[in-house]
């Protein structure tokens, strides 16, 4: 009797062994309710960028080389005003957006998807922020830019900080805890938050125009998304993970 109850073990042992082992479909960027928002997102941040650049066209971005548009001539002294009371502001915020700032941050980001195992994320982060600065610094700058001038337009501060934001929202859609809905949107905020002020800040010393800081923002949260949903399309088609 015993030496038949251990031979059935044996069986189903093997039968568990031998069975198909259950697919792990990869966790998307972007599931499958924001991809369609990110899309619509996306084409708005280009229509944004090309409306600004297009109105503007032409118009030298710096006043001694020219006037600025109706919009920053709104915007840009009301932001002035209101930052002239924190010099300590004016002077540490631009240094978010330096190169070496943001590159620490990037890493940051990185290092801080690995011990989860969130590749895309790590990728996304390590892709997307070179991926808009670059766009701003040696594509859009130069030749898209000020001829007429020294090039300003899009804000490169702006772009990566923008950048990094969007990233962070991304990761915060699906984080690998269980973080309750309402903090990850406050922490999605404030990074949204400073972005916005270190874009704020170069307006308020003079070394962009609200334009430039628009622009900015629309194609760092723009390369972000369409690098979110080109890995997304290109990973669901990957090999699929067993165990």
């Amino acid at each position: 009797m015993a030496a038949a109850l251990a031979y059935d073990e044996r069986m189903q042992l093997g039968t568990v062994r031998d069975a198909p082992r259950r697919a792990v479909v990869p966790r998307p960027l972007l599931p499958g309710p924001f991809r369609m928002a990110a899309a619509v997102l996306l084409a708005a941040c280009v229509a944004v960028t090309a409306v600004v650049r297009v109105h503007f066209l032409g118009r030298p971005q710096y006043p001694s080389r020219g006037r600025p548009g109706w919009l920053s001539s709104a915007v840009d002294p009301r932001l002035q005003a209101a930052l002239r009371p924190f010099p300590a502001l004016l002077r540490w915020l631009p240094e978010f957006g330096t190169l070496a700032a943001v590159t620490l941050m990037t890493v940051a980001l990185v290092l801080a998807c690995l011990p989860s195992r969130r590749w895309r994320e790590a990728i996304l982060a390590a892709v997307a922020v070179p991926a808009a600065s670059g766009l701003t610094e040696y594509l859009l700058k130069p030749f898209v830019g000020q001829p007429a001038g020294q090039p300003s337009f899009p804000s490169g501060h702006a772009t990566t900080m923008f950048a990094l934001a969007a990233i962070c929202a991304i990761v915060l859609l699906d984080p690998p805890r269980r973080v309750p809905g309402a903090v990850r949107l406050i922490l999605a905020l404030v990074a949204l938050l400073v972005a916005a002020a270190v874009a704020a800040a170069m307006v308020a010393i003079g070394a962009h125009y609200f334009t430039d800081a628009v622009a900015g923002a629309a194609v760092g949260i723009g390369v972000v998304l369409a690098c979110a949903l080109t890995l997304d399309l290109v990973t669901s088609f990957g090999p699929v993970r067993r165990y």
